[in-house]
């Protein structure tokens, strides 16, 4: 049985060039080319000190990212979860949210899902928190897991 990609977690002062340029490839590769969306990919959120890269490689190439981001008051935010096409339907995106939830921990945590991901969230303990909209032509529904309160 072929060895699984361990989760890799980066800053951005601790990413290398090459690392960067790789995962934004893959980011632009599929969020811009494949889904055909025209937007400002680099939203200056990557190099934020709060910011936590995750991605899976396979011998240098990524396989699937997310980021994680530091929001106001506590809140933590998931968002460009991207998986290579020569990579889906292997769990990747799964492994990735468990391990971006163990660095949340307590937290809450937000994303944005498209929303035929819905149900891939709702596996990782989130809920839908309002109505679907359409965003660059597609459809996204916004979810929330709430922070866990181990005091009890």
């Amino acid at each position: 049985m072929p060895q699984l990609p361990v989760p890799r977690t980066a800053s951005f002062a601790d990413l290398d060039a090459r690392t960067f340029h790789d995962l934004l490839r893959l980011r632009i590769d599929v969020f811009v080319v494949e889904q055909a969306c025209p937007y400002p990919e680099l939203d200056g959120r990557d190099v934020e000190p709060g910011t936590r890269h995750l991605w899976l490689d396979d011998g240098g190439a990524p396989l699937a990212y997310l980021r994680i981001l530091a929001d106001p008051g506590g809140l933590a935010r998931i968002g460009r979860v991207v998986v290579a096409p020569k990579a889906r339907g292997g769990g990747h995106a799964g492994r990735l949210m468990a391990a971006a939830l163990e660095l949340v921990g307590d937290r809450p945590c937000v994303l944005e899902a498209q929303s035929h991901l819905v149900g891939l969230y709702a596996r990782h303990g989130f809920a839908v928190a309002g109505p679907e909209y359409v965003e660059d032509g597609i459809p996204h529904t916004p979810m929330r897991r709430e922070g866990i309160d181990r005091s009890r």
